[in-house]
């Protein structure tokens, strides 16, 4: 079970409007004044209060544009005080935490790479003790729920309460579309255990590219989660980081028009009356569902009591790889994906083998 977060809710933070999405944008990095400004000053034009821009970029290699560092900040602060707007920055140290106290950021985020390190969590949420600094935490680089919600207990912890989450993608080494694998499952699952945390979406480093922003923002929005993360640029072209996924502030305007926001809830009774009856027939396929797993479950476990009385190894791997292709190909007859089946039979095929264990060292 997961443990209760202590959070102050996102309305009281004095960051964002109504109605959803909260939106947060600006440029990948922070490279000149003029460019910082200019960015700046198209997303103002069109509404946008919470100016984003990376000050320390941790990159793979040595040599590529590892941002502007410290100066950068003069810069969110000219921000601050010409247009009005909140200002963000990612911070991967305590030295990052204490520069940007300094320079009067006012929320800041930790990177996957940093989220993946619980060392240095710890060490940024110690020097963020005793500030009002609302976090947002990225996903790690890995699919690692538990590492995500380590991350947050630890920065809880230590008493920041104003406190959220950025779903950016998982590393694959699978060929995607996109540049990091969404798995939305994972994000749905820490939703799910914290409804109340303040949920954004990172479209511009799950896509990679301004080709995938907005069916990535539109998912975002179905699936219910509260903003979006999105890099913008007066030049993306001429960008020294991540020049492909950046929009202009004006096609950014034009993406979140077009976006459509799902409601949460509503006061239609005809809705409330269907959705009842809907989630009725879930119950029963679901308790329908238990009953035909524990059966065969009960199979499993004869299986691994006649493998015991002949010497059998309890995994026959060509014979699972078979019996999944075949629930695949009848699986997409259903309309259900691949990904859909392989995750749910593996898990089935697990617990299987689990059992049939407990059988042979009975």
């Amino acid at each position: 079970m997961a443990k209760t977060l202590d959070l102050v809710p996102v309305g009281e933070w004095g960051f964002f409007t109504l109605p959803r999405p909260m939106v947060i944008a600006g440029p990948c990095s922070a490279e000149t004044e003029e460019q910082v400004m200019e960015t700046a000053k198209g997303l103002n034009e069109f509404g946008i209060h919470v100016f984003r821009a990376g000050i320390w970029k941790p990159r793979t290699h040595p040599g590529s544009f590892e941002g502007i560092g410290t100066p950068g900040l003069k810069w969110l602060q000219k921000v601050k005080k010409e247009y009005g707007m909140k200002v963000a920055t990612e911070v991967a140290s305590e030295k990052h935490v204490f520069e940007c106290i300094k320079y009067g950021v006012d929320m800041v985020w930790l990177g996957a790479r940093t989220t993946a390190n619980p060392f240095l969590v710890q060490e940024i949420a110690e020097a963020l003790r005793d500030t009002d600094i609302p976090v947002l935490v990225k996903n790690p680089v890995n699919p690692d729920l538990d590492l995500w919600i380590g991350a947050l207990e630890r920065l809880n912890r230590e008493g920041v309460r104003k406190l959220g989450v950025i779903h950016r993608g998982f590393s694959t080494s699978q060929k995607i579309a996109y540049r990091n694998d969404p798995q939305w499952k994972i994000a749905i699952e820490l939703r799910t255990r914290y409804p109340d945390l303040p949920f954004f979406a990172d479209p511009s480093h799950m896509g990679g590219s301004r080709d995938y922003l907005l069916e990535l923002s539109q998912r975002a929005m179905d699936l219910g989660l509260d903003g979006l993360m999105i890099e913008s640029h007066c030049n993306p072209s001429a960008a020294l980081s991540d020049a492909h996924q950046q929009l202009t502030p004006p096609a950014l305007k034009e993406l979140l028009e077009s976006i459509v926001v799902r409601e949460k809830d509503t006061d239609s009774r005809e809705y409330r009356d269907g959705i009842v009856q809907l989630r009725a027939q879930i119950d029963i396929i679901d308790e329908n569902l238990l009953y035909a797993l524990n059966t065969r479950m009960g199979v499993s476990r004869k299986i691994g009591q006649y493998k015991k009385e002949h010497n059998i190894a309890i995994l026959q791997t060509s014979r699972w790889d078979s019996v999944l292709e075949d629930m695949k190909k009848k699986g997409r007859a259903y309309g259900l994906s691949e990904e859909f089946i392989e995750t749910v039979f593996n898990a089935i095929h697990e617990e299987s083998v689990r059992a049939q264990n407990e059988i042979l060292e009975s």
